[in-house]
């Protein structure tokens, strides 16, 4: 059975017109020479093919195409979680859907609410003097554990091979950083293992990985000041006159 007009219009209200993901506007607006370009997906959190996605035998075949066994992403994200199945279980789509429909409704929320601007205080004596080099998917695990936001920086690329290393190692973090509340022992294990494979893959194209977890203070609204964990990940050649500075030994 094919997804119906209902179960659309409940799954594009409840995402917001957003990917589930990175949080991407699925509409872009039409230009003076072209239409409306729709780049939003409706995708199947369990496949109801054989050989399809995260397929399972066990799965009522009457909800593959309801709203509740469906994810809305970007085209990019789509195939993602598609090409990597191992890390993008069915329980973490769910979970994941969860918590964007969760957002969506707290920024909708929010939108009617009369309150004091939020803003974000970082706290002098809790700046890093310096980064600390990760070696790690532990350590980065360790990092983005919990926290309410990231600040990613890197050197520019060499060429398109380390754009893409680059890429993958940053946008792998920050999706592990939003699933961490589901992860289970062995989630975290497997996660760790992955992280590590990309560090030692960006350390052979000649970039070293620094991060430190930097707590700043959310003010605003109607709620008492409260911590607000911040990642902090840094990509540098290893050729960085600033990294130089240091025994790569001892960083």
């Amino acid at each position: 059975m094919p997804i119906n007009d209902r179960t659309r219009k409940i799954l594009w209200g409840n995402s917001g017109n957003r990917c589930s993901i990175c949080k991407r506007k699925l509409i872009v607006d039409a230009t003076d020479k072209d239409d409306i370009s729709i780049i939003g997906e409706e995708c199947h959190i369990v496949s109801g093919q054989i050989n399809g996605p995260r397929y399972d035998t066990e799965f009522d075949r009457e909800k593959i195409d309801s709203h509740e066994n469906l994810i809305l992403l970007c085209r990019v994200h789509h195939k993602m979680i598609d090409d990597q199945v191992e890390t993008y279980t069915a329980d973490i789509l769910k979970q994941m859907k969860s918590n964007h429909e969760k957002w969506v409704s707290e920024k909708l929320s929010d939108e009617n609410k009369k309150e004091k601007p939020y803003r974000i205080r970082q706290v002098e004596e809790n700046l890093p003097k310096i980064l600390f080099r990760i070696t790690s998917g532990k350590e980065v695990l360790n990092i983005v554990d919990g926290v309410m936001g990231y600040s990613f920086d890197h050197d520019d690329p060499l060429n398109e091979q380390d754009s893409e290393m680059i890429t993958q190692f940053v946008q792998t973090v920050q999706n592990y950083g939003e699933i961490m509340d589901v992860f289970e022992a062995g989630n975290r294990v497997e996660a760790a293992f992955y992280l590590t494979k990309l560090i030692d893959e960006l350390d052979k194209l000649g970039y070293l990985v620094f991060g430190f977890r930097e707590i700043s203070i959310i003010e605003g609204g109607n709620e008492i000041p409260a911590e607000w964990p911040i990642a902090i990940i840094n990509i540098k050649h290893k050729e960085n006159k600033d990294v130089q500075k240091f025994d790569l030994k001892e960083v």
